[in-house]
């Protein structure tokens, strides 16, 4: 019993990480209607900010506190995505408003190779890492009731105590604030929104602001896990069963997708894998994803797409 709880832990923290890099295609499909490709990309690229920004500012003012370093770090990488975002809505998305979703779906496209090459322009192609102090060692817990406890990951419970409370915010921001509710207006019908006076262009740049953040804070996560190199645009291929399995316009959707996934990856590959030699947990999420498309496109918690035309 003890070794089954290890694994469902182990799938809910994964799956709480797959969450907060889904929550941005989510973010940018509820103001645009358009799924952004580029989420990966600024992903990498808040992450290299981040990596590169907790390097250069503590040589820059002769500090050796991590604490003051990252904390510099992290509002510097967060500015720069601020900036990132304000570009993307000037030079790009402004150009596009009204136009057909097919259109806004090839900008993001160009938008992910800009990223790319502007990430390795301003800060290297090299491998980084990122350092904010979170435990790697593992602990026991619930020992009383389980004979030897369960083995526990400390990284990942913070990484996803940090995930699950970032999207408890989004989820209220959407729900509560006056902006959330014009972001859901502006995904429903761009017309209709600016009709009543709801300004397109400074929703988009909101929007992309906090797809910025979020990005920001997955990067950190993942790239403290796995170190900050270009491979880590392949982390959002992972979130597409995610949105999938809980619909493109949800919140709530994307974290019950990912924690679907992210248990189900674990559970399969631990007590399946051996049966039919290992490697469940590569396409399990993709062949959940196939068959959410084939008997219920929108997912669990979306709406139809038709009724989005």
């Amino acid at each position: 019993m003890g070794f089954f709880i290890e694994t469902l832990f182990g799938g809910l923290m994964a799956g709480m990480l797959y969450a907060l890099v889904a929550l941005g295609f989510v973010l940018i499909f509820k103001a645009s209607g358009v799924f952004n490709f580029a989420q990966g990309a600024m992903v990498l690229f808040a992450a290299l900010a981040m990596a590169r920004f907790s390097e250069w500012i503590p040589r820059w003012l002769g500090t050796d506190s991590q604490l003051v370093g990252n904390l510099l770090a992290f509002c510097a990488a967060a500015a720069l995505m601020f900036v990132l975002a304000w570009l993307i809505e000037r030079l790009v998305l402004r150009h596009l408003v009204n136009q057909e979703g097919v259109t806004l779906l090839m900008a993001t496209l160009g938008i992910t190779y800009f990223i790319d090459g502007l990430g390795q322009t301003l800060f290297g192609s090299d491998i980084y890492k990122i350092d904010i102090g979170m435990p790697k060692d593992p602990m026991f817990a619930f020992e009383s009731l389980f004979q030897g406890g369960v083995l526990l990951n400390k990284e990942d419970m913070i990484a996803a105590a940090i995930a699950a409370a970032l999207v408890a915010a989004l989820s209220l921001f959407f729900q509560k604030t006056a902006t959330g509710r014009a972001l859901r207006a502006v995904a429903d019908d761009h017309q209709a929104a600016q009709s009543i006076g709801i300004p397109l262009n400074r929703i988009w740049v909101i929007v992309w602001c906090v797809a910025g953040i979020t990005a920001l804070v997955a990067g950190i996560i993942w790239g403290s896990k796995l170190g900050v190199q270009f491979s880590l645009t392949t982390v959002a291929l992972r979130a597409l069963p995610v949105i999938i399995l809980g619909g493109l316009t949800s919140v709530p959707g994307a974290i019950i997708g990912g924690l679907i996934i992210g248990v189900g990856e674990k559970l399969s590959e631990v007590y399946l894998g051996p049966l039919v030699g290992g490697g469940i947990e590569i396409w399990f999420a993709y062949m959940l994803a196939l068959v959410f498309l084939l008997f219920r496109p929108q997912g669990l918690f979306g709406e139809k797409i038709i009724d989005r035309v």
